[in-house]
């Protein structure tokens, strides 16, 4: 059996996020003014209630539509890289230096570690302010499974405008509708019983505005057909193990698909016609008689658009890929990015355009090779130093700084909620991707020193042969924590 990904494929639920208020009481006696004090105490509770849910994100529906970005939330100073004037960058001349012999010196012993990372080790640290590399040990491109999708991330959020959307619609000739996809990751075949992050559209609603819609024109029988041709290329990438197919672990890529194209808990082979069997059957259900065939066709000429729904934003797809490392939504988005930059929308399509962003930001590629979006293939190879310049880059402009946001947070949210277990300094502090496929471990993001300086960072290993995976994690983790632990800038900690 071939190299299998063990990075997790997550179902369509939320991040989990937690936010805690504390409590406690004055314990003043109530005298005459008790009532008063009663009142300001109840109005100091509820402010602090408000401040807690404005945090967290829970208003943010009622604000903005869902995507409050960096407007709604002001970060702490250290990872302020956008002045409030966004034209202008922060200067680097104010930003206190990253001491390199003290970058070294800090992780040298947890990178040594050769017994939960194996003998082939990759790390880089770089100064957010500047984007210059400040550390880098160990030579080479390693294989990064799923840190590969910083990259992706980054690459959708420069080529493709946060708050755009993806269209599914159906267009009508005569009584012949076809239901074309607009590559939407997150399309459902229902409406979740309760508000789903990264999921505005469903066939159920689009059904109800077509049969509408329908009943209009008094057309009350239908031959339904599909097109899935936003996409090209083959669905699969070649580069992928060919285990990846025959055991079902990805779904086909398409720019069609509901639930991600998983059926109790099966992945499909064919999912946009899966996608058409779903629509029909939720026409059927609301009174409209559909033939039972359907095929993929082109959009007649000529047709009429009866109805569509729209996806969430690419800012809010963007952060749940990230955070739930979501394969087949990663190499959709990069389909779309493909697409926006003027090629197709495909495998090549997607990493031609990965590359062109990368160099037009300054970013080393040395020895980069890429084959997808996700990270699945054990061809894919990236420098820690590329992984580390793409999350300063990212930092520096409105436009991507959301894939900072995105990280996910450690021992608190996305895919380390459950890390940092053994490393108090790392927790809260260390925002990261994680990649992890058989023998390949890889963490890539931003962590504060001891001192509250920013430091951009990738460590990746790719030989990790027999090394549990927990081992491993926790030995990358214990990489992250040393940063955190670090005085690595020219500040200094009190007397």
């Amino acid at each position: 059996m071939g190299p299998t990904p063990t990075e997790p494929l997550p179902l369509d639920t939320p991040s989990s996020v937690a936010h805690v208020a504390g409590r406690g009481e004055s314990g003043r006696p109530a005298g005459r003014f008790g009532s008063v004090a009663m009142v300001v105490t109840t109005l100091t509770a509820s402010a602090v209630i408000v401040i807690t849910l404005w945090l967290g994100g829970v208003f943010n529906g009622l604000i903005c539509g869902g995507d409050c970005g960096a407007a709604a939330i002001r970060p702490p100073d250290e990872l302020n890289f956008v002045p409030a004037d966004v034209g202008v960058q922060a200067s680097a001349q104010s930003a206190p230096t990253l001491n390199a012999a003290a970058i070294q010196s800090a992780v040298e012993d947890p990178l040594g570690d050769d017994e939960r990372l194996g003998p082939r080790v990759g790390f880089a640290a770089v100064d957010p302010h500047t984007g210059d590399a400040v550390a880098v040990i160990g030579s080479g491109a390693l294989m990064p499974a799923s840190t590969n999708k910083v990259l992706t991330a980054f690459t959708v959020l420069s080529k493709l405008t946060p708050q755009q959307r993806f269209t599914t619609s159906v267009v009508r000739t005569g009584d012949h509708l076809v239901l074309v996809g607009g590559g939407d990751p997150y399309l459902r075949s229902e409406p979740p019983e309760k508000k789903v992050y990264g999921v505005e559209a469903d066939v159920e609603t689009l059904a109800a505005r077509t049969a509408a819609a329908l009943r209009r024109a008094g057309i009350s029988r239908v031959q339904l057909d599909y097109n899935a041709s936003r996409f090209s290329g083959p669905s699969f990438s070649p580069a992928w193990a060919a285990s990846y197919r025959a055991e079902k672990l990805v779904t086909p890529i398409s720019a069609l698909w509901v639930d991600r194209g998983i059926d109790d808990g099966v992945r499909t082979a064919e999912p946009a016609d899966d996608a058409a069997d779903a629509f029909a059957d939720a026409l059927e259900d609301i009174g409209v008689d559909v033939a039972d065939d359907h095929r993929a066709v082109a959009v007649p000429s000529g047709a009429t658009r009866v109805a569509s729904v729209h996806s969430a934003t690419v800012a809010r797809i963007t952060e749940e890929m990230v955070a739930t490392s979501d394969n087949e939504a990663a190499e959709v988005l990069l389909r779309q990015a493909a697409l926006a930059a003027g090629r197709p929308g495909s495998f090549a399509g997607g990493v031609a355009t990965t590359r062109e962003v990368l160099q037009a930001n300054g970013i080393d590629i040395t020895g980069l090779a890429l084959h997808d979006g996700s990270g699945l293939s054990r061809r894919d190879r990236i420098a820690p130093v590329t992984l580390a310049q793409t999350i300063a880059k990212a930092a520096t402009t409105p436009r991507t700084a959301g894939l900072i946001a995105d990280l996910p947070v450690a021992h608190f949210s996305g895919t380390l909620d459950d890390r940092f277990g053994e490393e108090d300094d790392g927790r809260g502090v260390v925002r990261a991707k994680t990649g992890t496929l058989t023998d390949v471990n890889s963490l890539a993001g931003i962590v504060t020193d001891r001192v509250g300086t920013p430091i951009a960072f990738a460590v990746m290993v790719d030989q990790a042969k027999d090394i549990p995976l927990a081992e491993a994690e926790e030995a990358l983790d214990a990489v992250a924590a040393a940063l955190a632990r670090c005085s690595c800038s020219a500040r200094t900690v009190g007397p």
